[in-house]
This record gives structure tokens, sequence and C-alpha cells, in this order.
């Protein structure tokens, strides 16, 4: 079986904002009726086979065990079923109308590439830095190292119409708290580390933060460096719906998504993550799902008349991670062991992140604007380019009230308004 599927063109040719879901089953059956749920939704879409935890550890004997226990498993366990289940189950699913991502938060995907790639699928997600220092704690350079590996493999998947695709999962670090210019600076680093193993489709992505304008700035300060540093790469922008802690209203979090949507639109990002109205307290069904794909897509089309703003290198996220960028190229000409020592020296350190190989020297709290702002910097090299406020340095309760921010605001605007 052949499919003609190219997500990176799917993606970038497809006449309105691609709109894309979290999810994962353990089993075929519920995967297939996911996949088919999601290609039936009234929105363009592409589907997501996310794998269970098992998987991504690489403890394929603990999944195998689930599997014959019929343990009900947190995603799809692709190693498992092996490639021949996962064609069956993907028959009359996915083709060039409607491709399907793999995500797997993997710091050794060598396995999981492997299968994908057997079972007929190109497309996933991930990156060195980003599926390592959130999710586990392997040592920098071995992540680089698996992951070298796992371009190599995934680039060497392709065939006529099936040109691998990987994702960054860069500007998505910790989910919430870290200032967008080093979002912007892991992706774009992450995206350039692709390439430089044999990837020639990728995407860069960015999660919604807290304040809109900032977030905009970010958006459009990733598509200029995108534009500037893969001139010769097919690329677009993915974003994110807020990944922190999320309203617990319904109608709170109908207000975050479409804030994301709008995010996407005016920036000229051309697909979008979204997430549920049920996400603050339980597992989204797929008819859950279904509903947030209708719905953003129903505010994708309003809001698609209002002007798109596209790159734009003129703003303070840009500056700094460009600096940031710049830096860690300045390293070496091999992406992968710049990006070990720029970690190693502490020019890359992410706030509130408690892997090993991260210096930990950096915070950040919410400036009077409502913007995220540096409290600290460390090492990294955007000195120049930015005032730190010790002062502001979030105490234990700052942070909780910082980490629950966008949720409090949201739910207490839209309860304000329902009493009104």
């Amino acid at each position: 079986m052949a499919w003609t599927v190219d997500f990176g063109s799917f993606v970038r040719s497809a006449p309105e904002l691609v709109v894309q879901p979290r999810m994962g089953f353990g089993t075929q059956a519920r995967m297939r009726h996911g996949l088919l749920a999601t290609r039936g939704a009234d929105a363009t879409t592409v589907g997501t086979l996310t794998l269970d935890s098992y998987t991504r550890v690489g403890d394929h004997a603990a999944a195998r065990r689930a599997v014959d226990e019929g343990v009900d498993l947190n995603g799809y366990p692709i190693v498992t079923h092996g490639p021949e289940a996962t064609r069956r189950m993907l028959e009359g699913v996915t083709d060039g109308d409607f491709p399907v991502q793999v995500r797997h938060g993997s710091a050794a995907p060598q396995a999981i590439i492997t299968a994908l790639a057997a079972a007929g699928l190109h497309a996933t997600e991930g990156g060195p830095v980003s599926y390592c220092l959130p999710y586990s704690r392997t040592p920098i350079a071995e992540s680089v190292r698996n992951w070298e590996e796992s371009c190599r493999l995934l680039a060497a998947a392709g065939g006529p119409g099936q040109r691998p695709h990987l994702e960054s999962f860069g500007g998505c670090m910790m989910g919430q708290l870290c200032p967008p210019s080093l979002l912007v600076a892991l992706s774009v680093l992450e995206c350039l580390f692709f390439v430089q193993h044999g990837l020639t489709s990728v995407s860069l992505s960015y999660a919604q933060q807290i304040d809109e304008e900032q977030d905009e700035e970010a958006v459009r300060a990733l598509r200029a460096l995108a534009g500037e540093l893969l001139p010769a790469v097919d690329w677009h922008v993915v974003v994110y719906t807020y990944m922190g802690v999320y309203p617990r209203t319904a109608s709170g979090a109908r207000a975050l998504q479409d804030r994301a949507v709008r995010l996407a639109v005016r920036t000229g990002a051309e697909r979008l993550i979204v997430k549920t109205a049920v996400e603050a307290y339980r597992i989204p069904t797929v008819a859950h799902n279904v509903e947030a794909l209708e719905t953003s897509a129903r505010t994708a089309r309003l809001a698609r008349g209002r002007p798109v703003l596209r790159g734009n290198a003129d703003n303070e996220v840009y500056a700094q991670a460009r600096a940031l960028v710049e830096a860690v190229l300045c390293l070496g000409e091999d992406v992968g062991a710049a990006l070990v020592e720029a970690f190693a020296r502490g020019w890359l350190d992410v706030p509130y992140c408690l892997h090993p190989d991260n210096a930990g020297r950096t915070a950040t709290y919410i400036d009077e604007r409502g913007r995220l702002a540096w409290s600290a910097i460390g090492a990294m090299p955007i000195g120049h380019l930015v005032t730190p406020r010790p002062a502001a340095a979030l105490t234990s309760g700052g942070l909780l009230d910082a980490l629950h921010h966008v949720e409090s605001r949201l739910d207490l605007g839209q309860l304000a308004e329902a009493g009104a």
C-alpha cells in the first residue's frame, strides 16, 4: 500500500487554517474511529496518532503486556502493534487529502521512527532539546545522538510523493512561563538541526502564552527567522493552543481557544493544535475533539478577512531570539554539538526546568503589561537587549499564581459576564 501523502505540502497548500487534535488510543479500532472522526469534521484537518507512555520511554515489554491483557493505554503503541496492523488500521483513512502525524515525546525515538515509516507514515515531531529537557533525564548529548540517527532514518523513509516531515516541539518548552524569545530560538535551532541531518520539510512551533500582543510578536519573529535561516526548505508554522493550566469554565476555555485561532490567522500560521472545552478536568472524547476542531475552523473562517501580520523582525522578541540563535551557531557548524555546548555554558537556559543539563539560572515573571519577562537571564547572551529585574523574582506563592494566571483571568472574566 502506497499513499501519496506529503504532510508539509498539504498544510501549506490548504485553503484555510489546518486544525489538528492531540489524540491517541490504545486499540486499533478506537484509533481508527478517532482518525475517521477527525477526517469527517467540518474543517480542514490532519490526523494525529499520539503514542502511549510505555512506547515513549522505550518500555516495549510493558506495552506488550498491556496490549495482551487488554489494559487501556493512554496512546497508540505503534511499535507493539507492528507495521502490518497499523497499515490495516489506516487503510481507507489516510491519503493525499488527510495526512496523519505521529506524536510521541521520546528522547530516543529510533524504534518509533522505524515503526511509523514501516507502516507508511512519514510525519512526526519532537527534537533533541524539546523532547529531552521536559520529559526525561536523558543527557542532552545522548538525546542529540539519538535524534541525529532518527532524522537520518526518517529522511531515508521517503519515496515518490512521500516527503518526510518533522515538526520541532521547541516552541512549547515547559508549557508556560517561558518567554517567547527562547521558544522561538529553540524552534528555529531544532529545525536547523533537522535540516542538517537530511530533512527538507519541517514545521516550527509556538505555544500560545499569556499576552495576545506578545504572542503575535513571537510568531511574526518566528516566521521572519525561518525565512532568513531556512530559505531552501519547505517549512510552515504551527501554533499550539495554551499548554498551561486551563480554564475550568467552558466559556473560559472557548475564549482561550478563540484567542489561539485569532493568533494563528493574524500571523499567517498554517496549522493549529486545538484543545477542547473540557481540558481542565477530564480526558477529551472523540466527540469533544471534533467539536473543538469545528468550532476553531468556524472562528478561523470569520477571522480570515482581517489583515494578516506575517514575518516581522522589528520587535523585541525577534531581537532576543536572533541573539540566542546567532550565539549558538557561533559555537560550530555542527548544530547538535553547538546545542550541547550552549546548554553547558548556560547560553540556553530554560526557566523552571529541572533537567540536570539545564543551568537553571534564569527566571521569569509577569510584568505590569501582562507580558512574560526575565527576572534573571543567567549566562544567556541577551544582556545587551534585556534588563532583568531580580526584585521581580517569583516566590513559591508567586509562581503558583503565575501558573494559574490565564485560568483565573479567563474564568473570573467569564463568570463576571455571566453574573452581570
